[in-house]
């Protein structure tokens, strides 16, 4: 079994969450900054509304981490009639690349991915330096 790595999770993640009906996924780009057990940062995402046309969207989002488990609020600012909420619960990979899980409004649900490539990078790289 392979032990989490002791990563801070700041820096960009690049996502996708899915919808349970026909509506396609909408793909993400989410800044998070870690701080002791905090989370804050920034959601943008280009998402499409009641009437089938696409849009941008702007959110922030505010949550904590506790080893594996990482949960948050992304709260949308308002811009295009888009000024709820979505709580988001996910579980951390091991190598700390990866977060995976579910969001759920009061209305919906669905699933979320979010990967920082940035991450599996910087893993390899300490890899071979650790090998010289």
């Amino acid at each position: 079994m392979t032990t989490l790595v002791k990563s801070n999770l700041t820096g960009i993640w690049q996502g996708l969450y899915s919808y349970p009906r026909r509506l396609k996924p909408v793909t993400f780009t989410a800044t998070l900054i870690e701080s002791g057990a905090w989370l804050s940062g920034s959601v943008h995402e280009t998402a499409q509304d009641q009437w089938g046309d696409w849009l941008e969207v702007c959110a922030t989002l505010l949550g904590k981490r506790a080893e594996r488990a990482v949960g948050f609020t992304k709260t949308y600012d308002g811009e295009n009639g888009w000024n709820h909420s979505v709580v988001y619960d996910g579980v951390l990979s091991n190598d700390a690349t990866e977060i995976e899980g579910r969001w759920s409004t009061p209305d919906w649900s669905g699933k979320f991915l979010m990967i920082r490539p940035e991450g599996r990078r910087v893993l390899a790289l300490n890899e071979v330096f650790a090998r010289v």
